[in-house]
């Protein structure tokens, strides 16, 4: 999003009682795409950091079984 219209949608957010409701819909669908964007963000990277504890883990496991510890 740039500058431009993100200062556009915190004005609607921040006066939202008083905007028109084209103005309420266009905050609507920002938000929404904004939510559902960080939504997959954070489970690609829940997936991503389940990856990494799990290679950790069978590194660990392999250097344990080779140091006897």
């Amino acid at each position: 999003m740039d500058k431009e219209k993100y200062e556009k949608i915190k004005e609607i957010v921040t006066d939202f009682k008083n905007r028109s409701n084209n103005d309420l819909k266009l905050a609507m669908d920002v938000l929404q795409n904004e939510y559902e964007t960080t939504k997959e963000t954070i489970i690609n990277f829940t997936y991503y950091l389940d990856n990494v504890e799990e290679t950790y883990n069978q590194i660990l496991n392999e250097y344990k079984k080779r140091t006897n510890t």
